[in-house]
């Protein structure tokens, strides 16, 4: 079979987003779990930028206090910085405390595909590193199976990244080379270029496709966040509903 790997234009991927207000809702929810001396895991995405606007509200007005933040992407980073949130290194601190993050997709079970905003690697590694995740989102993140209202994003290396659209087809795979309006390849801040691949009807076996993205070699990192969330945060028109996850 030919191939032409096709690009997928930054931003393109995206379903219309819910209103800012839900997003608001549903950080404020969130940070009703910070307390005070909590090393907290600062997420990336637009759900998020509500998020370090309340908790620097709550630490100007001394609501809080001696919280130090870890950002999971450039962008988080600079915005808590503007807004004179205390940041450290994922390797200053042994563990996380608490790391509130958004999703593109959450599952009844609370799995998520997360990577939209291109940071998928660092929310990992961070989520990772944390004792709690908990993730704030609109309703329309909800999903009965992961991969059927959103891209799952897949960092790769650049060194011919087209042999990695071959294998993802025999996974059932549409995928994508991700690109800005510039035309290049859309780079993560870790420097590597990223693939969105579509899976017609969803991803039936999530497990399955992340342990074998996890043996290839040039795959850097998934979006697939399978068994991280402890608790997701959702709100809708109707209210916020907290979930969490089934041990």
């Amino acid at each position: 079979m030919l191939f032409d790997f096709p690009i997928l234009r930054w931003g393109m991927h995206r379903p219309k987003q819910d209103s800012e207000g839900l997003k608001r809702r549903a950080a404020e929810a969130a940070l009703g779990q910070v307390r005070s001396g909590m090393v907290l895991g600062l997420g990336t995405g637009s759900t998020v930028a509500h998020l370090l606007d309340l908790l620097a509200e709550a630490l100007a007005s001394k609501a809080l206090s001696d919280i130090v933040g870890v950002p999971t992407s450039v962008q988080t980073e600079r915005r808590a910085k503007e807004l004179g949130i205390p940041l450290i290194g994922l390797a200053d601190r042994d563990r996380i405390d608490l790391t509130i993050d958004g999703a593109d997709e959450i599952s009844p079970s609370l799995d998520l595909i997360k990577g939209g905003g291109g940071a998928l690697l660092r929310e990992k590694m961070v989520a990772q590193a944390s004792t709690r995740v908990v993730i704030i989102a609109d309703a329309a993140k909800r999903v009965e199976r992961l991969g059927t209202t959103f891209a799952l994003p897949i960092e790769v290396v650049r060194w011919e990244w087209q042999t990695h659209v071959r294998f993802l087809h025999d996974w059932g795979a549409d995928a994508a080379l991700r690109v800005g309006p510039d035309g290049q390849p859309v780079a993560s801040d870790n420097g590597q270029i990223f693939l969105d691949c579509r899976f017609p009807g969803g991803i039936e076996d999530a497990a399955a496709l992340e342990n074998a993205l996890a043996r290839r070699a040039g795959v850097v990192e998934t979006g697939l966040f399978l068994d991280l969330a402890d608790e997701a945060i959702i709100a809708s028109p109707h209210g916020v509903e907290t979930i969490r996850r089934a041990r």
